[in-house]
């Protein structure tokens, strides 16, 4: 069973940057129409013109929406309704994901994690699959984390969204078997986008190595080779597959002990034997980025 990406149309959230922008690069050359959601409306603008000049014969619809207020999210699905563009395939690529102390997080930012996260895709999927059971044909591509798999002190929020994914879209999964709907989950590790940057992770951790992070271009083709061949979970990249696939036979101890080092070098600084008052310097920093792509 194979999603119907050939001459379908797809809807891409978080499609202005990163692995959005790239699965949209790469489905532009098969798909009838793509739907670009995002909140940066010029960058959908410029990603459209360039995808409307290598595929002369692809429609292209740009869709501003912020998906942190579910009613943008229903206003969204009723243009397409009014329009008649019928969904064949739905890739949930926005997210939020920040960096810091829980602590130190205004609720109204974790609010926003939260719609973007959970409720932005589950929403979607929700409004979108009716119809294609009774197609008897879709595809829901849902882009994680591989912090969806473990635990990640300093992401709190983030780490507990991707988690609630893992488990929405396996059992999604499990429900659609011998529907007609192909459902599979990417788990990206280090990808070359902004993400890191913004988040401020990398000054406060450094970047990931050469050898494990991968392009966001290969990212993007190895999730849609994964969702093209029914996989259920998708692991880009060749080192950090195997890495991931070592992390699910540690015990759950070991990863708490493991956990625990980052997190009291996140809130006491680089001494572990000596507990001091909180670094004032630790700030939580907050990416509006579609995980890790911009919502």
């Amino acid at each position: 069973m194979r999603p119907p990406i050939d001459s379908g149309t797809i809807l891409i959230t978080g499609a202005s940057s990163g692995i959005g922008r790239e699965i949209a690069r790469q489905l532009g050359r098969r798909a009838r129409t793509l739907v670009l959601v995002a909140r940066r409306e010029e960058r959908l603008e410029a990603l459209r013109d360039e995808l409307a000049a290598l595929n002369p014969t692809l429609g292209v619809v740009v869709e501003r929406c912020d998906l942190s207020e579910p009613d943008e999210v229903d206003a969204l699905l009723a243009r397409l309704d009014k329009h008649l563009v019928n969904v064949d395939v739905l890739v949930n690529d926005a997210g939020l994901g920040d960096y810091g102390l829980y602590e130190q997080e205004s609720w109204g930012r974790i609010h926003q994690m939260l719609q973007v996260n959970v409720t932005a895709p589950v929403l979607l999927a929700h409004r979108l699959l009716r119809r294609m059971l009774e197609r008897k044909r879709g595809g829901i591509l849902n882009i994680g984390s591989g912090a969806g798999l473990i635990f990640f002190p300093g992401s709190a929020v983030y780490n507990g969204t991707k988690h609630f994914l893992d488990g929405f879209t396996e059992s999604l999964r499990l429900e659609l078997m011998g529907t007609g709907v192909v459902v599979t989950q990417v788990a990206p590790g280090p990808v070359d986008t902004e993400f890191g940057e913004v988040a401020g992770s990398d000054a406060r951790i450094g970047k990931p190595p050469s050898w494990l992070a991968i392009s966001a271009s290969r990212c993007a083709r190895e999730a849609i080779a994964g969702f093209e061949n029914d996989v259920p979970l998708v692991y880009p990249g060749f080192v950090y597959r195997w890495l991931m696939r070592l992390v699910s036979l540690l015990p759950r101890p070991l990863m708490r002990a493991a956990g625990w080092i980052v997190a009291r070098r996140l809130r006491y600084g680089s001494s572990l034997l000596e507990p001091a008052h909180p670094d004032p310097r630790i700030k939580q920093r907050v990416l509006i980025a579609g995980g890790p792509e911009e919502s």
